[in-house]
């Protein structure tokens, strides 16, 4: 009888946390489409929702970057026709209060390669720094 109480309380448990795992999963996900969303629409306002106010933004090769990411996604986005773009998660990694995921954004010609880290803060997933490369696609032979 024992033993099997101490089954069920450790299934019990293993579905709560699962569950809480899956729950900031989503979370997560739609954090990313925040960020993925408003920039193939042009949005900011929706863009904004990403990240926390701190957050940072680098690039490094020949011109290495630092910057704040929401001042320079605001500066440079205007409201507009829609982005011809494919976006995609690659995917994520949850830990704790933790994250880190990969998105990739489709242009004809190149890639964005995005590595985003997040942090659960005040209940909600944000992305607190972001850093990229720019990968040429090859031109095909003809």
């Amino acid at each position: 009888m024992k033993n099997t109480l101490f089954v069920l309380l450790v299934l019990l448990f293993s579905a709560a946390s699962s569950g809480a795992q899956d729950s900031d999963y989503a979370q997560i996900e739609r954090t990313l489409h925040y960020y993925l969303d408003g920039g193939t629409n042009n949005d900011f306002e929706t863009l904004r929702k990403a990240f926390d106010e701190s957050a940072v933004m680098r690039a490094g090769g020949e011109k290495p970057m630092e910057v704040n990411a929401l001042e320079f996604f605001e500066s440079r986005m205007k409201p507009g026709p829609k982005s011809n773009r494919q976006t995609r998660i690659a995917y994520i990694n949850v830990m704790g209060t933790a994250a880190n995921a990969q998105v990739v954004i489709d242009y004809e010609g190149f890639s964005f390669i995005d590595y985003m880290n997040l942090l659960k803060l005040d209940g909600e997933w944000k992305i607190v720094s972001k850093i990229f490369h720019r990968r040429v696609h090859p031109k095909p032979e003809q």
